[in-house]
């Protein structure tokens, strides 16, 4: 953040064009977070935390006090699945309520510390990971979805660089296909051997034991260890859970809400059904175009995240350790 600016990786461009964008105000960094130009648990949770602290800046500019309160509403309706949002716009808006100066601090802070979790998530989630394991991922939980390192590839980035030879399955993730745009992209940027697979296809590789781990992310975890990932991400685990593949969560405690007793409390964002109908890509001149894939006339039902139980969970990979997903207290 600098002045009033928030800079970040346009991530609806990759993995085509690399673009870093500007947001001036909280308005531009709230459309940032819900047209998802910004996403990923850290991610969000980052510019939501600079985008409280841009409002307290702005209400203090044009001394309009209840500014600031608009905007917290406006923030926090963006992604309402994403805990880590309201974790950062609840301590920002409490600094902010001191002054606009200490907003921006704490904004600061929140990142840094996000950056840091996500080092020792991989330094703890590093140990499951044995020379030569073959991983199964589902959507993007890399660097690009927090400020550094991720969450559920940091393990895999730190058992790469202490010499590990790891082999990455990355899940397509439909619609938007953040595994095979998004993963497989920074696992090229890492050196790391992978393939994208379709969605459909993990079961059946781990019934042939190509699969020695699954790990994945989080954007909201309840008090019972039940978590919302990905859409997609509930039915790996079931697989994974019959199969008797480890199937392990990586993710902050900034990602855990103590308030949502189970995943039924949870809320599920539903998302526009065009990204079902839709998909876009360059064509062979560079151009980016919009294509529909479905059947004309036809709707869709587009929910952006399921929950998985914690009985099907083998363990929550977090910044202070590897706890049982039932045992979070």
């Amino acid at each position: 953040m600098e002045a009033s600016s928030v800079y970040f990786i346009e991530q609806n461009l990759l993995p085509f064009e690399f673009r870093i964008q500007e947001s001036a105000n909280y308005s531009q960094s709230c459309n940032a977070i819900r047209t998802m130009q910004v996403r990923g648990a850290g991610a969000i949770g980052a510019i939501a935390g600079f985008a409280m602290a841009q409002a307290f800046v702005e209400a203090k500019e044009k001394n309009e006090p209840s500014l600031a309160f608009n905007a917290r509403l406006e923030i926090e309706a963006t992604r309402p699945t994403a805990r880590n949002l309201f974790f950062a716009v609840e301590k920002v808006f409490a600094a902010g309520l001191l002054s606009s100066e200490e907003a921006v601090a704490e904004a600061l802070a929140i990142a840094d510390k996000d950056a840091e979790d996500c080092r020792k998530i991989g330094e703890y989630g590093s140990s499951l990971i044995h020379d030569g394991f073959r991983i199964e991922t589902h959507c993007n939980a890399g660097w690009l979805a927090f400020v550094d390192y991720g969450s559920a590839l940091s393990p895999i980035y730190t058992a790469h660089e202490q010499g590990k030879h790891v082999f990455v399955y990355a899940d397509e993730t439909r619609p938007r296909s953040q595994g095979a745009r998004l993963t497989a992209w920074e696992l090229g940027h890492q050196g790391i051997p992978h393939t994208i697979i379709p969605d459909n296809a993990g079961a059946w590789l781990m019934s042939l034991g190509k699969v020695d781990l699954m790990i994945v992310g989080a954007d909201r975890i309840a008090a019972n260890g039940d978590t919302a990932n990905k859409i997609g991400t509930f039915e790996k685990a079931l697989a994974a859970k019959a199969l008797g593949i480890p199937f392990y969560v990586a993710a902050p405690l900034s990602t855990f809400d103590l308030s949502c007793k189970t995943g039924k409390d949870i809320p599920i964002e539903e998302r526009s059904q065009d990204e079902v109908l839709y998909a876009e890509g360059p064509d062979e001149t560079g151009v980016i175009r919009k294509i529909r894939l479905a059947s004309p006339g036809s709707g869709a039902f587009n929910p952006a995240f399921d929950v998985t139980p914690a009985s099907l969970i083998s363990g929550i990979i977090t910044e202070k350790g590897i706890v049982e997903a039932g045992r979070i207290d």
